[in-house]
């Protein structure tokens, strides 16, 4: 019996999102019904929009487009970033020179340097990777900052009584200790990295989920393809956010997690 009650509670769970998501698009298309322009398609209009987008074989090379641009950018950010703010973190006097020139370059909206990024690069793909790569850096590189910041005093201490060189106290206190807040940090900079892609696109290249929702807004008003973008970017933000929260189930990454 208890396995039993267990089971339908999971299954429950699992479906009211599914729940959700159905009374959704009920009233998405109870809403459209009762507009009177009817400029603005249903759910079936959408999915009439992705099914061409698929017919034209625009589909695949759209995502492909932007997701490249974001791989790109997001992985330069990972390169550099970390290593810096691992050791600005790491040495204090470092930190006390470079702080504030982070912290006025940190509140910068990486739309903001649009202009800048077009002048060094043109209209094209460098200039909208140049772009996330500057989105991405800083929230990084304060996140591996404070990581290293926030490891426990007691921890480092022990390591130095232990005789650890500074190799060996990176790789057995430093590294395990930074790498569950490291994983957050690159899980939120990754939706960032999305974030800027689409609005990159939109202004800096000529492909991408970005240049589908303006050129469709622009070729004729195809609301249809419009919104078929928009929940494309949904989806394929919620799937890059899942493949970030299964590195936190990774058994040698778990230090720091509590258990249950």
């Amino acid at each position: 019996m208890q396995d039993e009650s267990a089971a339908r509670t999971t299954v429950r769970v699992r479906l009211r999102p599914i729940a959700f998501i159905a009374a959704l698009l009920v009233l998405w298309s109870i809403g459209i019904r009762r507009e009177p322009s009817h400029l603005l398609p249903g759910p079936w209009g959408v999915v009439g929009g992705i099914a061409d987008l698929v017919r034209h074989g625009l589909l695949l090379k759209y995502v492909v487009a932007s997701l490249f641009r974001v791989t790109w950018g997001f992985v330069l950010a990972v390169v550099l970033a970390i290593p810096l703010g691992l050791a600005v973190g790491w040495y204090r006097r470092a930190e006390m020179a470079l702080n504030p020139i982070l912290q006025i370059l940190r509140p910068i909206s990486p739309l903001a340097w649009i202009p800048i990024a077009i002048l060094w690069f043109g209209v094209g793909d460098l200039a909208a990777i140049f772009l996330i790569f500057v989105g991405c850096f800083f929230p990084l590189m304060l996140t591996a900052i404070n990581a290293v910041q926030s490891i426990p005093a007691v921890y480092v201490n022990a390591g130095r009584n232990f005789g650890l060189i500074s190799a060996a106290l990176v790789y057995r206190v430093l590294y395990p200790a930074v790498v569950p807040n490291l994983i957050v940090g690159l899980r939120i900079t990754l939706g960032i990295a999305w974030l800027v892609v689409v609005a990159a696109e939109m202004i800096a290249v000529s492909s991408g989920l970005g240049f589908l929702i303006i050129d469709a807004r622009n070729a004729g008003n195809r609301y249809d393809l419009v919104l078929a973008g928009m929940l494309i970017i949904g989806v394929i933000g919620l799937l890059l956010d899942m493949g970030m929260r299964s590195l936190e189930k990774v058994k040698s990454f778990r230090w720091g997690y509590s258990e249950d």
